[in-house]
């Protein structure tokens, strides 16, 4: 397969694209969109946001040391875009986008975006200043689930939220399963012993009573 050598550049993709509230002690309040975002640590619980510091978010997170990631679905892909889009200095992007603050469980300030199925609650342990973003690290505190992603066992089922993904410019409805983490090394079942075929009495024979 041939290939063609470009540049360094983000190409990274796919990405989540979340919407990201935040407040100020003042109660000033904003959502920004991001797809700078992931996963960090397991234990503790940790993640990341990139913003770039001209964004009117970017002053609230600093100021408070708060946010939330409000993961996004399909029906939510409008706003999560308009919302990247737009600035908090010149919108309300709650009342814009028909989103309802709601309040965060463990937060002082930052809410939640009570129509997304998911809102991670953070708080900021170090910002790294890497150049055209600054990386706010941050621990989780709280994650808030809606119960109808909660099936009769106790377990998230993600699938049924319609989640939506960023992709070079392009956002997707996440689609097919195709595993289950480990599934290229799991064991498949056995499928149980064969039964032993029944003995049918020989030709001419009458079975005995």
């Amino acid at each position: 397969m041939a290939k063609q050598v470009w540049r360094g550049g983000n190409m990274l993709y796919p990405l989540p694209a979340v919407m990201v509230s935040c407040a100020d002690a003042s109660g000033a309040s904003d959502i920004v969109t991001v797809a700078w975002t992931g996963t960090i640590c397991t234990n503790p619980p940790m993640l990341y946001v990139s913003i770039r510091p001209e964004r009117a978010s970017y002053q609230l997170i600093r100021e408070s040391g708060e946010f939330v990631v409000n993961l996004t679905t399909r029906r939510l892909q409008r706003a999560c875009d308009w919302c990247g889009v737009r600035s908090g200095r010149d919108y309300d992007k709650w009342a814009e986008c028909g989103l309802t603050p709601a309040p965060a469980a463990k937060l002082e300030l930052a809410p939640v975006i009570a129509e997304s199925p998911v809102n991670i609650e953070c708080k900021v342990t170090e910002v790294k200043e890497l150049g055209s973003h600054h990386m706010f690290l941050a621990s989780v505190e709280a994650v808030q689930v809606d119960e109808s992603l909660v099936d009769a066992r106790g377990r998230l089922d993600l699938a049924r939220a319609g989640l939506t993904a960023y992709s070079h410019g392009e956002y997707f409805e996440l689609g097919q399963r195709l595993g289950t983490f480990g599934y290229s090394v799991r064991k498949k079942k056995p499928t149980g012993a064969k039964k032993p075929a029944s003995k049918k009495p020989s030709a001419g024979k009458k079975p005995r009573r």
